[in-house]
């Protein structure tokens, strides 16, 4: 599911603004400090969660001026849907060993928390001593999640959210700031079929 020029800008032209620019770039550097303040001295191997998360990775790293190992791995329950579905599908990655060392896994977004928990749990098999996560949004879906993030920048709404690495039917990653649909999750899935 892609949407074309027309209908990714009309869907951002009728989109709410949650989070600014500016918003998102504060948050950004707050991780940052309290990721320092936790990791600082110990030579993490830091995870950035593909694609999502690359542009809070990005902005992130610039911030973490102390020795760490970086990495990636690719998990998913949606690809280029507006919902997750059961399956997660393993992609790529890790490939540095991660026995006995402290893992920072960066994600984008803690929505119902089944991805992150899977991830974080593939990476403690794998040897790692400790597990840690940061994730620039958490939504706030009202339910207990199976996984509490260590570190979150932003908290947003239950609804489909994009922006800064989030995306909708495979677009607008790249927006500097956070949006959200004025449409629900189901009428935009109804509207791409």
């Amino acid at each position: 599911m892609t949407m074309n020029h027309e209908e990714a800008q009309t869907l951002l032209d009728n989109a709410e603004l949650i989070h600014s620019a500016e918003t998102v770039q504060a948050a950004v550097a707050n991780v940052a400090a309290r990721i320092k303040a936790e990791l600082a001295g110990k030579k993490p191997v830091v995870l950035c969660v593909m694609s999502g998360a690359v542009p809070f990775m990005g902005h992130l790293m610039i911030h973490l001026d102390f020795p760490l190992d970086f990495d990636y791995l690719h998990a998913s329950r949606y690809g280029d849907h507006t919902s997750g579905h059961n399956k997660l599908s393993w992609r790529s990655g890790p490939w540095i060993d991660l026995k006995g060392r402290t893992v920072l896994v960066v994600d984008d977004i803690l929505d119902e928390g089944v991805t992150l928990s899977a991830i974080c749990e593939r990476i403690r098999q794998m040897g790692a001593a400790r597990v840690l996560t940061a994730v620039f949004a958490e939504k706030e879906i009202g339910r207990p999640k199976p996984v509490k993030a260590d570190f979150v920048g932003l908290t947003v709404p239950n609804r489909f959210v994009f922006g800064f690495g989030m995306d909708i039917c495979g677009a607008w990653r790249n927006l500097p700031a956070i949006y959200a649909c004025q449409a629900s999750e189901s009428e935009v899935r109804d509207q791409k079929k």
